[in-house]
């Protein structure tokens, strides 16, 4: 082992590895090393733009933001984005190259082997240390064939491996043990520890059955780590948010849980605000009380508009608006505002057009070129509960294929480049925009809570999105420092075990 690189892989997907990464990253910075993270392939639909214009996964973007560095195109080569049932949209070095089913992608797998070894190398030679996180379990004897995420990419960076399981939903015992011996003998070499995660109870009543796996897959267990609610942003749809309410707030916002929703991340900072519920609608009676609706992003606009229809949610959402009450939508969530959705080059789906929710004076066509970039809004002068913000800035990005075309009865209320980004109706309360992040730095929440409590609004300002991550990270730093043998964890990554 070469002592640049430590790897974490999972039991299975969803096993903690994300966080426990941006925790070791956090503590490596903390402990004065200059370290990166990195993973080959993500499959997410939450995904970010860097100063470049190039795309890559949130979850990459969260460690970096753990090691104090700018999110870096590097850390994440390639990016798959669902699109549907065994179809995705491949995204290399930031930039799409297409949409591939999922048999043309492995494929492809040969000729991606190596681009990710020279973006790998080259990352590295920039940093002292370089914290690698796997996809779903290195035991998936099926897709070893064609591997570039997992032992593979291990191999590629020589890098030492840390096996993570997932007690919470029982079984960790077998899964871990099950996952060494389905590895081949040299892979299994790789492996210098393992961590239990998720963990709640008595360490004690753990302690026989972890002498007992020790004896059987030879490696140490190197901590056994506490649930911790985690609040920072999750890698993709896999996640339990959709099901909890977050904050316990005066004002209730419900944002709709399309089926192929995409950068959800954009919506966690509302849940800062001690004036704030959030939680996420799947039907029409989680509508019901809501004082703001939001529509998010989506990956397949058309087809997740007529999923909306068919779940009833549309009704609700046009009479909540029609009473006056804020509606807003963000990128693909903005678009099912206007009157009608054209598609045809088939761009997001086989869907020609479709009307959209009648709510804005827009058309929305689909183009085959996608912006991506990072953006700055400005707030034009305008009424309504923006009125208090006009001039004022919100950093963001944008991710999207749609041309807008506008009627007379959409007001601009977003500029973005000296252009046009957001519109709202006359009455002032329904807006959209193709700005993600919005939310971030606080002050267009503060606008709506304002304009909804009038004078019950609370005074203190919220956090923004980046204070709250910072005193996340070193939380979570924390914790893992109190639960894993970390001097055994230098060791392993100099090589040393």
């Amino acid at each position: 082992m070469r002592g640049k690189s430590l790897m974490l892989q999972g039991t299975g997907s969803s096993v903690g590895k994300s966080v426990l990464c941006a925790a070791l990253l956090r503590i490596m910075k903390q402990d004065g090393l200059r370290v990166a993270p990195f993973k080959a392939q993500n499959m997410a639909l939450n995904s970010y733009v860097t100063r470049e214009g190039l795309e890559m996964g949130r979850a990459q973007v969260m460690q970096a933001q753990a090691a104090g560095l700018e999110p870096d195109v590097r850390m994440n080569p390639v990016l798959l984005k669902p699109t549907g049932d065994r179809r995705s949209q491949v995204v290399v070095n930031g930039r799409a190259v297409g949409t591939m089913s999922a048999m043309a992608y492995h494929e492809r797998k040969p000729a991606l082997q190596q681009m990710i070894r020279q973006t790998y190398d080259a990352l590295e030679r920039t940093v002292d240390a370089v914290v690698i996180e796997g996809a779903g379990s290195p035991a998936e004897i099926n897709l070893r064939e064609g591997d570039i995420v997992n032992m593979a990419m291990a191999e590629m960076a020589d890098a030492p491996v840390i096996l993570v399981g997932d007690i919470n939903p029982g079984g960790v015992f077998a899964a871990l043990l099950g996952t060494v011996m389905l590895l081949e003998e040299h892979e299994r070499a790789r492996v210098k520890g393992v961590i239990i995660n998720k963990f709640r109870g008595d360490i004690r009543i753990l302690e026989p059955g972890l002498r007992m796996l020790e004896e059987r897959i030879h490696v140490p267990v190197l901590g056994v780590v506490p649930f911790m609610d985690v609040e920072l942003e999750d890698e993709d749809s896999v996640t339990s948010r959709f099901e909890q309410v977050r904050g316990r707030g005066e004002i209730t916002v419900a944002v709709v849980q399309l089926a192929h929703i995409s950068n959800f991340t954009d919506f966690q900072a509302l849940s800062l605000s001690s004036g704030v519920t959030v939680r996420y609608a799947r039907t029409p009676r989680d509508l019901e009380g809501a004082d703001v609706i939001i529509l998010p992003g989506t990956k397949n606009t058309i087809e997740d508009l007529l999923d909306l229809r068919s779940r009833g949610l549309d009704a609700p959402i046009v009479r909540h608006a029609q009473r006056g009450r804020p509606v807003i939508g963000v990128c693909g969530g903005y678009q099912m505002l206007g009157r009608r959705l054209c598609d045809p080059l088939g761009t997001e789906s086989g869907v020609p057009q479709a009307e959209g929710l009648g709510l804005l004076d827009m058309e929305v066509t689909f183009e085959s070129h996608k912006r991506t970039a990072q953006s700055v809004g400005t707030i034009l002068p305008t009424q309504g509960f923006l009125a208090t913000l006009a001039g004022a800035s919100l950093d963001g990005y944008e991710i999207h294929a749609g041309r807008n075309t506008y009627g007379p009865d959409c007001v601009p209320w977003l500029a973005i480049g000296g252009k046009t980004d957001g519109v709202m109706n006359r009455q002032g309360n329904v807006l959209g925009t193709y700005l993600h992040g919005l939310f971030d730095g606080g002050q267009l929440l503060r606008a709506i809570t304002a304009y909804l409590l009038g004078s019950r609004a609370e005074d203190a300002p919220c956090l923004t999105m980046e204070q709250f991550r910072e005193q996340e990270f070193d939380r979570i730093a924390q914790v893992v420092r109190d639960s894993v043998d970390m001097r055994a964890v230098y060791a392993i990554l100099r090589g040393e075990i």
